[in-house]
Order: structure tokens, then C-alpha cells, then sequence
């Protein structure tokens, strides 16, 4: 999807940023012109980040976020407040996966990093990045990144599905009160990706996986990034408080390949 010169110089702020997804969409936005602050609680991995997308270092801000404390998202927000004023876009794509186990047996710090990650956080960025924006007169745009989970509900996942649907509850109310500011925020589902160097999939869980897949393929890096940059972008200007699942058709229901036989 080409948005010609929109993004450039657009300040652009991404958590999770050293991940597989948040690197696809930081590079998607670098590619369009924008100025980019690359948030992880790996700030190690940040540098690699800023040298595969060929950044300048000296215009890029980077931030070590942990995002199950309050004062490191503060800290973040400060330091966009000090270099910017205030961002035009945020994704919040951190978020974590973990496959927990029966609820029964599950650890209540364990439930508790979940919710803290995939739904507390959210909430405190949108909370400190809305105050920079109105304090700046911002149009700004949020986009947090969901997942099919929210509307599913498979042993073993429970935590995850639960905190993905109460992600998307929280979009709509910040859309809602965030509105009357010309701030939006929306929510993409991504689809299927078979792993990462930071969180390796095995080969016979990725073919199982892709089979189950509609459209016959895994998410690539140019999916997930353009509906993203779909809804930060003009063109989705009468658009807030929704979810759009970039997903190959996989969070339909089952698929069942047809037989040849």
C-alpha cells in the first residue's frame, strides 16, 4: 500500500519494537519517511534494530520499557515529551504469548504479567501519550495490536484469549473518550507468523498452523504493517474504535482443506 509522502516526518512511537512484528511495522514506517521511537524492554536488541533499518541514530530515540512498571512507561513518555512535544502516532504492539497451561495450575504472578503486559500497559501509554497530544493540540492516532484470541477460547490459553478481548473492550472506550480530541484508536489483529530468532517455532507446528489458514499462507511482513499504516493514514480519518483481523481468514472459524478424494 503506497501513502506517498503522508508518514514523512511523522513522529512514530512502537513497543515491542525488537519483536517480529514490531520490527515489520517500525521498518514500514521508516521505508514512508517517518521518525521513529523504538520502545522494548530488550534495549540491547534496539541498536541491532536501528542498524538492520538503516537509521540514523541520532534523530531515532530509543527507550528500554518495561512495561509491567508504571515508572518506566512514565519514563518513556517523558522522553518523547523532552525530544518531541509529543508523538503523532503510537502502536502498541508489545504484548505476550504464553501458552500457561490449565487454569487450575496456573501461577497468579504468571496471570498477573499477562494481564500487566497485554492490557495494563496499554492503558498507561495510551493515558500518557493522549495527555502529550492534547497538551499539543495532536490529531494523534493509536493503533494497538489484538489478536483472533479475543474471540476464541482454547484450553491452555485462557489468560491470553481473556486479555486480548478486554484489549479491544479498552480500544473502544479510549476511542470513544479520546474522540472529542480528533484522536482515534483503532485495533489490528495480525495473523500467523512462523517465529522469529526470539521466539522459535517448530517447523511441524508452523505447517500445522499454515494449514489451517484460508488464504494457504503465514502473515508476511508487508501484511500486518499496511493495515496499520491503513489506519494512522488519511484515508481512515472517519475511522476509530474498531478491529480489523489481517489474518488470512484464520480467525473465521476451522478450516478444513478440501479432499481430493
Amino acid at each position: 500500500m503506497q501513502f506517498g509522502d503522508e508518514f514523512v516526518g511523522k513522529r512514530v512511537v512502537i513497543t515491542g519494537a525488537a519483536g517480529i512484528y514490531g520490527g515489520w511495522i517500525a521498518a514500514a514506517f521508516a521505508k514512508a519517511g517517518a521518525t521513529l521511537c523504538l520502545s522494548d524492554f530488550r534495549r540491547d536488541l534496539l541498536d541491532g534494530v536501528v542498524a538492520r533499518l538503516g537509521l540514523n541514530p541520532a534523530t531515532t530515540l530509543l527507550h528500554g520499557t518495561e512495561l509491567t512498571q508504571s515508572d518506566s512507561i512514565r519514563e518513556l513518555a517523558a522522553l518523547v515529551a523532552a525530544e518531541w512535544g509529543a508523538p503523532d502516532i503510537v502502536i502498541n504492539n508489545a504484548g505476550v504469548y504464553p501458552r500457561t497451561g490449565e487454569l487450575l495450575y496456573l501461577a497468579e504472578a504468571e496471570f498477573d504479567r499477562i494481564m500487566s503486559v497485554n492490557v495494563r500497559a496499554p492503558f498507561l501509554v495510551v493515558q500518557a501519550m493522549a495527555r502529550l497530544m492534547i497538551a499539543q493540540t495532536v490529531p494523534g492516532v493509536f493503533v494497538n495490536i489484538g489478536s483472533g484470541a479475543a474471540r476464541q477460547m482454547p484450553t491452555g490459553s485462557v489468560t491470553y484469549c481473556m486479555s486480548k478481548t478486554a484489549l479491544e473492550r479498552l480500544s473502544k472506550g479510549q476511542a470513544l473518550e479520546l474522540a472529542p480530541h480528533k484522536i482515534r484508536v483503532n485495533v489490528v489483529e495480525p495473523g500467523f507468523a512462523p517465529g522469529s530468532d526470539f521466539s522459535h517455532l517448530p517447523a511441524e507446528y508452523v505447517d500445522r498452523m499454515t494449514a489451517r489458514i484460508p488464504l494457504a499462507r503465514n502473515s508476511g511482513p508487508d501484511d500486518t504493517p499496511g493495515a496499520v499504516m491503513f489506519l494512522c493514514s488519511a484515508a481512515a480519518a472517519y475511522i476509530t474504535g474498531t478491529a480489523i483481523a489481517v489474518d488470512g481468514g484464520n480467525s473465521i472459524g476451522t478450516y478444513q482443506p478440501a479432499s481430493n478424494s
